[in-house]
This record gives structure tokens, C-alpha cells and sequence, in this order.
């Protein structure tokens, strides 16, 4: 027979389960030492978990409710800050680092984490780009949402909690935050970009203020539109066509991401960056005077952006 402290914890659990507010009884310490099984039972299927009640509870759970896809090449130097930032979320997750050819010392700098169930190391036998690891990523995902973060990126805690109860709250398929700037060596650039709490498909078609390692959605969308086209901001890509059919995306509006800038990224060549932009919208298909302008305004926008 359950004690009745256990019987409480179950109950609570059921409640949980069904999306309603834990008993006030039921506290952190108690729900600290629940069973992983019990965990589990929780995030099996296809139950939406109202992620204020997730604080607190175990993360040995075997079924991790995201899946956050860390594509690297040679982040050696940065990228123990980007994978201590995800496992600070305190959520049930698993990190898939997919490291598509380094050549420097990252696998000697994740093999602290090798005997981590919730971390995944995978290689790719020659490099196929941050987007086709991306995709690999997601086909490898076992999460109901996914997560992207770079390498040489990092997040605030309480990031993804966050980011479920807005999915929660609003419905959308598609969440992104806001991102503070930072220089190469990781202090504050002084630089804040802002996201709308609701990102329509026209507000994007005329600035991508969604960036890639702020985004959270679920795994099934991800999985429905691959990045693709790596002569274009593949990212971009896939956000327009996501919310093409979706309608819009959620927006949180605090600086949730630390973006470190780099000259050797896509965005920092701007002439490249401008052709590739251009092909996005051709991509989607636009006309060719649609596209400038629908160019011409996301010029403005980024002009602003990094001024």
C-alpha cells in the first residue's frame, strides 16, 4: 500500500500530466527524489506539460522532452560554454552535438561529457554544413520539441521553460527570443536585439528577427521543413516557409541568447550575406522585383540591426 506522502506525489503527478497547477503540498524536495520512470510517465505521448510545473523535478528521465541540435566545426574554444549553458536549463533534454569535421581539440573538450545519457556525439564522415547537420540533427532527435544552439553561442537559464509555457499559452508551433550581442571574446558588444511577441509571415518576409539559436519548435515541424539551399540564409528559409503555413511565431522579448559575432559567418560578409537574402526570397517564390523590394526593406532593418 503507498504511504500517503507517495499517494500525494502521484496524485499531483496525474495532475501534472493533465496540464492543471500542482498541489501546494507537493514541493520541490519531495518531487526531487520522484523515480525517473514516474518522470517519465509524465512527458510519454503526446501530453503538453505546463513548464512552470516542470521546476524541480528530476532530469534522469530516459525520454527528454526536447532535443537541443548543437551543429560545430572547430568550436573548440567556445563550445564548453555553449553545452554548459544547455544543461543548465534544468528541463528534461538531450544534447546532440554534431560535429561535422573538426579538426581542432572540440571532441577532446566534449569528452568530459561522453559518459552523460543525455549527451550524443555524432560525426559526420566529411563536412556537409551547419544545415544538413542541423537536419541530421532532427532526424536524430527523440524530443517532441527541438532546440538550436551554436557552438560559439550561449543561453540565459530558464531559456527553454520559458519558451514551452509561451508555446503552451499561445499555440504557436514556433518560439524565438531576443539576443544580446557579444563580441568575439565573449563580453557584451553593448547591443541588444529585440524580437515582437508575435512575428507575423509579412514581418518576416521584411526582417529575419528570428535567429537560429534562439529557436525552440516542435520536432514534427522541424522535421517537415528541412534546411536546405546553402546558397541562402538556409534558416531564414525554413522560418518563412514554417510560418507560411503555420501563422505566426512567438516572440520573447528579453535577451535569452548571448550571439557572439564573428567576421568568418555568413552574416558578416555583407556583400554575400545581401546575394544570399536576395536568393531567399527567389526561393520562395517571389519575383524578381518583389524580391528588391522586399530586399530593399530588410536592408534597412539590418543596417539598423548591427549599426
Amino acid at each position: 500500500m503507498l504511504e500517503d506522502s507517495e499517494a500525494g506525489l502521484l496524485h499531483g503527478m496525474q495532475l501534472f500530466a493533465e496540464g492543471k497547477v500542482l498541489p501546494l503540498n507537493i514541493d520541490a524536495e519531495r518531487i526531487n527524489h520522484t523515480s525517473a520512470a514516474q518522470v517519465e510517465a509524465l512527458i510519454a505521448g503526446d501530453i503538453h506539460i505546463s513548464p512552470q510545473n516542470l521546476k524541480g523535478f528530476s532530469m534522469t528521465t530516459s525520454k527528454p522532452l526536447i532535443s537541443v541540435i548543437m551543429p560545430v566545426y572547430n568550436g573548440g574554444s567556445t563550445i564548453r560554454q555553449a553545452v554548459e549553458s544547455v544543461f543548465c536549463q534544468n528541463i528534461p533534454l538531450e544534447l546532440l552535438v554534431i560535429d561535422d569535421g573538426s579538426t581542432d581539440q572540440t571532441s577532446e573538450v566534449l569528452s568530459v561529457y561522453q559518459d552523460r545519457p543525455d549527451f550524443h556525439y555524432l560525426k559526420n564522415p566529411h563536412n556537409i554544413g551547419a544545415a544538413a547537420s542541423r537536419n541530421r540533427g532532427v532526424q536524430e532527435a527523440h524530443g517532441q520539441y527541438v532546440a538550436f544552439l551554436d557552438a560559439d553561442d550561449w543561453w540565459e537559464n530558464g531559456k527553454l521553460l520559458l519558451q514551452l509555457d509561451t508555446l503552451h499559452e499561445t499555440g504557436r508551433v514556433l518560439c524565438s527570443t531576443g539576443r544580446e550581442l557579444m563580441n568575439y571574446d565573449g563580453t557584451p558588444a553593448g547591443k541588444y536585439i529585440p524580437v515582437k511577441e508575435t512575428v507575423s509571415y509579412r514581418d518576416l518576409l521584411k526582417h529575419n528577427s528570428i535567429n537560429c539559436s534562439s529557436v525552440l519548435l516542435l520536432r514534427d515541424v522541424a522535421a517537415e521543413f528541412p534546411m536546405e539551399h546553402d546558397d541562402s540564409h538556409e534558416d531564414y528559409l525554413t522560418w518563412l516557409k514554417i510560418l507560411r503555413k503555420y501563422g505566426p511565431a512567438a516572440g520573447i522579448d528579453r535577451p535569452l541568447l548571448k550571439y557572439r559575432m564573428s567576421k568568418t559567418s555568413k552574416s558578416g560578409d555583407k556583400k554575400k550575406s545581401a546575394i544570399m537574402t536576395y536568393k531567399v526570397y527567389r526561393y520562395m517564390g517571389y519575383s524578381h522585383m518583389r524580391c528588391i523590394l522586399y530586399f530593399i526593406s530588410y536592408a534597412i532593418h539590418g543596417f539598423w540591426k548591427y549599426r
